[in-house]
């Protein structure tokens, strides 16, 4: 199949307000496509599921799954390239005014020094024209983000999203379970290792021993990578690896302690998720929600060991799961593009620095439009 062919196929799908998502996995030059041929909204119930899942912010709001009637594979896609500064100066306008947003940081630093809570990320809505046709921004992306996950949703019934998202939420081929803990924002300059400050270290190291706590009875065998600079895109972030062996394959239960993570919304848990909904102002819908993968089947072709069988071969079909956080990401609204910011709070955060750090992030998706 080639590119035109693919996204033609896409284009004609979308033209019938039918469901649909097509991706890229970080480091991959190939596409991957579900179609779905009926508008029914499927939701995941027990996570035993097989499709793409999309979820929100909000664990207690539905989980929304786009079961394949057909897939659609390009093995390998080289997209456009193009200059991202020509479409950098653009009119974005901020839902709530910034005032609004350095009264929300005051709060929660007020908050966490008085001991109500660790850290909290707070985040905000960016709106921008988009005038080009979706799939054409979902090029774009690929285009300047080859190290993140790179997608475009739609279902009818939910909305129009897309995104580059570099952080993995966690990871199961077999019995195997990957994640990373993913805090600390630094712009990417040429040549130059970035320098972090004790705020982007102390942020880090909360994500990292949440996730090692909420892991230590779900999976056996848990270790944690080495603290290591991670670069997507035009951005700097702090990362480290944790892995270990899921037990009794109970990814529900996984997914209850890890979502959402101290890197999309604070610690303790339950506090700052509570701050949030009561101070933030406005609904994330799928923003810091996650996404991607579920149970899919993945089939691999073995060479036979046995002496009288040594040119056949046999096929092994595993299941995997690999999901996304989503971060850098938009929701497109006719002609309209509401592009989703945030950053974590914590004791030593100034308030123009963290409004400073939004407008950065925003760059991720308003170089597109």
């Amino acid at each position: 199949m080639t590119p035109e062919v693919f996204f033609d196929q896409l284009e004609n799908h979308l033209s019938k307000e039918l469901p649909l998502v097509v991706y890229r996995k970080p480091m991959k030059s190939g596409l991957r496509a579900l179609l779905q041929n009926t508008d029914t909204l499927y939701e995941v119930k027990n996570f035993k599921e097989s499709g793409f899942v999309f979820a929100p912010f909000d664990s207690q709001s539905r989980k929304v799954l786009i079961q394949s009637s057909e897939m659609l594979e390009l093995a390998s896609y080289s997209p456009k390239k193009f200059e991202p500064e020509e479409y950098l100066d653009i009119d974005l306008k901020n839902v709530g005014n910034k005032d609004h947003h350095l009264r929300l940081v005051q709060n929660a630093v007020s908050s966490i020094k008085q001991g109500h809570l660790k850290k909290v990320v707070l985040s905000r809505i960016l709106k921008g024209q988009a005038t080009m046709k979706p799939l054409s921004l979902f090029q774009r992306l690929l285009a300047l983000y080859s190290n993140a996950f790179c997608y475009l949703f739609y279902h009818p019934k939910v909305g129009l999203w897309l995104g580059a998202t570099p952080e993995i939420l966690l990871q199961v081929k077999n019995n195997r379970l990957t994640t990373m803990s993913l805090a600390g924002t630094k712009p990417y300059v040429n040549g130059q290792e970035p320098e972090w400050g004790e705020k982007e270290i102390l942020e880090q190291k909360y994500v990292t021993e949440y996730i090692e706590e909420a892991l230590k009875n779900e999976i056996s065998e848990l270790n944690s990578g080495s603290l290591e600079s991670a670069r997507s895109g035009k951005l700097w972030h702090l990362r480290t690896k944790i892995s270990g062996n899921i037990e009794n394959q109970n990814l529900e239960g996984v997914l209850e302690k890890l979502h959402p993570t101290p890197a999309v919304c604070g610690l303790p848990k339950l506090e700052s998720k509570a701050f949030i909904l009561e101070n933030e102002g406005y609904d994330r819908q799928f923003y810091t929600g996650y996404l991607g993968e579920l149970n899919m089947k993945q089939e691999k072709m073995r060479s036979s060991r046995r002496a009288n069988q040594e040119n056949q071969v046999y096929r092994s079909i595993n299941r995997f799961t690999e999901l996304f956080v989503n971060l850098r990401c938009m929701q497109l609204v006719k002609d309209q593009a509401l592009i989703y910011v945030g950053g974590g709070i914590t004791a030593g955060s100034d308030p123009e620095n963290e409004w400073d750090e939004t407008v950065l992030k925003s760059k991720t998706m308003s170089s597109i439009l």
